[in-house]
């Protein structure tokens, strides 16, 4: 089988799993709205303040912005000079969809995407993605400091991550060390082979996780996510919480937090995880009924998740290079049998 024949197939699997995503997706919504009883779920809706909506919405563009920001300077940290910003921001949207794909699938397509457009090997185009995700997941455990301050049943879960991301990065800057293992490695021939790739996802991750450049990372992260907390809190405002600092800190805790339990969770797009937890939440410490947490949470998800979903979903429509497509049209078609799907 030929390279672009197998990277079709691979396109027409991923679609199947996007799809199941997207039906997982919606078993979820279905079960918030079914956590606080649907109709008065429906009521509590009806009678949320759609004024301030769109200021959810562009509060979460502000996360995307710069989230945007850091993947190109990354991009830029391993000398991808070639790619222009826009083929650069094309890339960055076109993976949020992949966010819902059992599997994880979307971390390595988007260093396969990079790969093809730089010519960057995707090892170390995978050492930009494990960056994003470590960088934001600090940035998010920043925002929660107040709240686990505030709560200290959740210091234990937050020490733990926190540790074992400060402890990835420590290990990704002990160069000797990681070269000696590799040395140690090079010596066993069922694992030579994969020696090469691992050294490339190596040297990425050192580069991206300098003392400088993980500053500036995860400080763009703290800024971009504080922007969707801010979002989460004009929602609870409209839902009728008071529109204090406890509100705005509450808000802002509670979305971090569960961003990072649906990241631990590995769930596709933190899905369940993030919900129940954003949910409970509310339930337990800002003490709202079932209805107005889950309508709360409903809102958040669709202004942040599948807000980003959709746009990554239109810039497909554009780019169907990406997905191993000739037209627009081959995007909705089914894989024929001799593309196969594996």
């Amino acid at each position: 089988m030929s390279t672009n024949t197998h990277y079709a197939s691979s396109m027409g699997a991923l679609r199947q799993r996007l799809g199941l995503g997207l039906i997982l997706g919606f078993l979820v919504l279905l079960g918030l709205a079914l956590f606080g009883d649907i109709r008065q779920v429906g009521q509590v809706v009806q009678h949320f303040d759609w004024r301030i909506y769109p200021l959810a919405l562009v509060l979460t563009l502000f996360n995307y912005t710069l989230r945007f920001v850091k993947w190109h300077y990354y991009l830029r940290l391993v000398e991808v000079s070639t790619l222009p910003w826009w083929q650069s921001l094309r890339l960055f949207v076109a993976g949020f969809p992949l966010a819902v794909t059992p599997g994880k699938v979307g971390e390595v397509l988007k260093a396969i995407w990079i790969q093809q457009k730089s010519g960057l090997p995707v090892a170390q185009g995978v050492s930009i993605v494990l960056a994003e995700r470590i960088s934001d997941g600090l940035a998010v455990l920043i925002l929660s400091t107040s709240g686990v301050m505030a709560y200290p049943q959740y210091w234990p879960a937050f020490a733990s991550i926190g540790l074992l991301l400060l402890g990835g990065i420590i290990l990704s800057q002990m160069r000797t060390l990681v070269m000696q293992i590799f040395n140690w490695l090079t010596r066993l021939r069922r694992l030579g082979r994969l020696i090469p790739p691992l050294r490339q996802f190596y040297e990425g991750t050192f580069i991206l996780f300098r003392p400088r450049s993980t500053l500036l990372a995860v400080s763009l992260g703290s800024l971009s996510w504080l922007g969707e907390g801010i979002g989460f809190y004009l929602i609870l405002v409209g839902l009728g919480m008071p529109a204090t600092a406890h509100t705005a800190g509450l808000a802002i805790f509670i979305l971090s937090f569960s961003t990072v339990v649906g990241a631990v969770s590995t769930l596709p797009g933190g899905l369940g995880a993030a919900e129940a937890s954003i949910a409970g939440m509310l339930v337990l410490l800002a003490h709202l009924p079932q209805a107005q947490a889950a309508a709360a949470t409903l809102l958040i998800r669709l202004a942040t998740l599948w807000f980003g979903v959709s746009l990554g979903l239109i810039t497909w429509t554009f780019s169907p290079d990406l997905l191993g497509l000739k037209t627009r049209q081959d995007l909705f078609a089914s894989p024929t049998r001799e593309q196969g799907v594996h």
